[in-house]
């Protein structure tokens, strides 16, 4: 209307030109949309998210904003909207209508299913099977939060394709066949799924898009785009193992410098002549041999020529160094930012460093996918649903107490590590009894260590590393994770104890209504005339009492059957909490479950074996000393 109504100041010719202009522009839409009518064309029909869809959220994410949890509300929010037809991005998040599965020929990699979901010709890609399903979900909120959407998820079983389907996530079928449960690192299974990734990057290449490929078992932080388009004369950016800094900035790594491997569960790729020749070799090696490892295959490749450093006069291409065949251009990721489980998770380089993360890959840890899960936590990094962070029988911490002189005085040594981790067993111990009587979950301390662990021998700290010592330790350092939650038998090992993460009372998606029932329960002589557990102080849903000492099984349970209202007891201390079990029936599945909780510490240096097992009831072994196994033949836990 404003540009008739200025015409009609000015000359009459300029009305006929815009009114034959627009008349133009409407019978031209008109036309397009009869057409894509009429051939039955769905925009998004190579995902199987049609139009026409109801606006709902995904269930996924409507747990997450329900439970007030660690996602910006309005990011998430964003996420599910169509943006503009320029930026090329497809609606995430957003339930399909009806209740019919399309068919798997709707779900087939085609070059048109990549291109409508690239932007600036980059495609994000990671696959898995069913086993992976909450890691993927998390890799997915992770960049839509960044408001990053270019993405595509690879099932590789057809009950994962179904589920991501229809929370409206971006999933294409790679007809893997692959089984739905968790393969296990090392296993053939594993190396299968190793495989499939260099199958389809050789897939995608010839699409003519750039392919940034993840494992699901990482996350971004940050969005990683600009900063991969700082180099774009890489045919290649790969992350790698490396845990010595060879950069102290943002830049690329020295590659001159870097001795850890090259991971692949973060790497970049262009689609040019030379990254499609590796990838064609990489593949026909791995078929050559089914016992190659992928990540060695692909190190082994762009290891033949390695040098020298790409020279053109720039700036931008600093670090980019000539591999393969000496015309394939390859970047190393700094691991400081791009980071493995142990320049994240132990070393903190990137805090040391005072850097911005933009990905970790839980790499560097122990006790399985759990183990990988359980980091992420840690971190806050993981999105749960509601009824992770709302137990119904509420939850029970405490304050570690731990002497100046164990945490800080000597050397680090094997004895001093032991002495120091040893003295946390006693205090957990007991609070896994406490909650076990209690019924109630167990929010974990963050534990202190000395020594790193790895599954060679060192000196304690990898040297040149930037890991302090003392640090706090990832809890699969010293417990077994994945063992904790397997459900063992409980005519043998009584009931399992739950548990969750020493940040868990501090992550955001804690709600307020447990965030705020808190008993405070300190301890006290019993003698004391003020040590009265009865006298409680309530101000609102808060609380404070005072326990006390070495209370009986008996006396726990009575008193605090009475608190069941709280949604978190918090102990001020676990020393002289609890007296002992008075149930010996109980108490005997007790200790047969919590002796299997911890694992090992690895390795002593020029030891066979080296490494040292962590012993649960440890104060009741006089002259106990952290030794390895003698021989073989008394390789066994303590509890075997």
């Amino acid at each position: 209307m404003a540009i008739f109504s200025r015409c009609s100041e000015t000359k009459p010719i300029f009305v006929a030109i815009y009114s034959i202009g627009g008349v133009g522009i409407l019978l031209s839409v008109f036309f397009i949309i009869s057409s894509l009518n009429s051939s039955g064309y769905t925009p998004f029909a190579s995902f199987g998210s049609p139009l026409g869809r109801k606006d709902k959220t995904s269930p996924f994410l409507t747990d997450a904003i329900s439970n007030g949890g660690n996602q910006d509300n309005s990011s998430m929010s964003k996420g599910s909207l169509t943006l503009s037809n320029s930026e090329k991005t497809i609606p995430i998040w957003k339930l399909p209508t009806g209740s019919k599965f399309p068919k798997l020929e709707t779900f087939k990699l085609t070059k048109d299913m990549v291109k409508s979901h690239a932007k600036d010709n980059v495609i994000i890609v990671t696959f898995g099977n069913y086993a992976f399903m909450d890691f993927i979900l998390n890799w997915v909120k992770h960049l839509t939060d960044l408001h990053v959407y270019n993405l595509l998820v690879g099932a590789m079983d057809k009950k994962l394709l179904e589920a991501l389907y229809w929370k409206g996530v971006p999933v294409f079928d790679m007809g893997s066949n692959m089984i739905t449960e968790d393969a296990g690192w090392g296993s053939p299974t594993f190396h299968k799924m190793g495989r499939e990734k260099v199958f389809l990057i050789n897939a995608m290449l010839p699409f003519g898009v750039e392919l940034l490929m993840c494992d699901t078992d990482m996350v971004w932080l940050k969005n990683p785009l600009p900063y991969i388009a700082r180099y774009p004369d890489a045919d290649i950016l790969t992350s790698s193992d490396q845990v010595i800094p060879t950069v102290t900035d943002d830049s690329l790594e020295v590659w001159q410098e870097v001795t850890g491997a090259y991971n692949i569960g973060i790497f970049h790729w262009r689609p040019t002549e030379a990254s499609k020749q590796l990838a064609k070799e990489w593949k026909e090696l791995l078929l050559s041999d089914e016992k190659i490892w992928d990540q060695n295959g692909f190190n082994d490749l762009v290891h033949k020529v390695l040098g020298p450093t790409v020279q053109d006069g720039t700036t931008s291409n600093g670090g980019l160094v000539y591999t393969y065949d000496g015309t394939l251009k390859l970047g190393i990721l700094p691991a400081s930012i791009f980071c493995s489980g142990h320049t994240y998770f132990v070393q903190a380089m990137y805090k040391q460093l005072w850097l911005e993360p933009y990905a970790v890959h839980t790499t560097f840890q122990y006790a399985g996918t759990d183990g990988k899960r359980h980091r992420l936590r840690e971190a806050m990094q993981f999105s749960d649903p509601s009824s992770y962070y709302d137990s119904p029988g509420g939850y029970m911490s405490f304050k570690p107490r731990i002497p100046k002189s164990l945490l800080l005085g000597g050397a680090h040594t094997v004895d001093s590590h032991f002495a120091l981790v040893n003295y946390q067993l006693k205090q957990i111990r007991a609070a896994l009894a406490v909650a076990s009587l209690l019924k109630r979950t167990l929010v974990m301390p963050a534990i202190w260590c000395r020594l790193d662990r790895m599954w060679f021998g060192h000196p304690g700290i990898l040297e040149g590393s930037l890991t302090r010592q003392p640090f706090l330790c990832p809890m699969d350092h010293v417990f077994e994770i994945n063992v904790m939650l397997k459900d063992l038998p409980e005519e043998e090992f009584g009931p399992r104890v739950e548990f969750r993460e020493y940040s868990f009372l501090q992550n955001p998606s804690l709600p307020k209504h447990v965030k705020e029932s808190i008993l405070e329960v300190d301890t006290c002589d019993r003698n004391s005339s003020n040590c009265n557990p009865s006298n409680i102080t309530r101000t609102d849903q808060q609380g404070f009492l005072r326990l006390p000492k070495n209370s009986t099984q008996h006396e726990l349970v009575q008193l605090f059957s009475s608190y069941k209202d709280f949604k978190v007891i918090q102990f001020s201390s676990m020393l002289d909490v609890f007296q002992g079990f008075s149930d010996k029936d109980m108490e005997k599945k007790f200790r047969n479950r919590v002796q299997r909780y911890v694992g090992i510490w690895c390795c002593v240096m020029l030891r066979d074996p080296g490494h040292i097992y962590y012993d649960m009831y440890w104060d009741e072994k006089p002259g106990w000393k952290p030794e390895p196994p003698h021989s073989r033949q008394d390789d066994h836990p303590p509890w075997a």
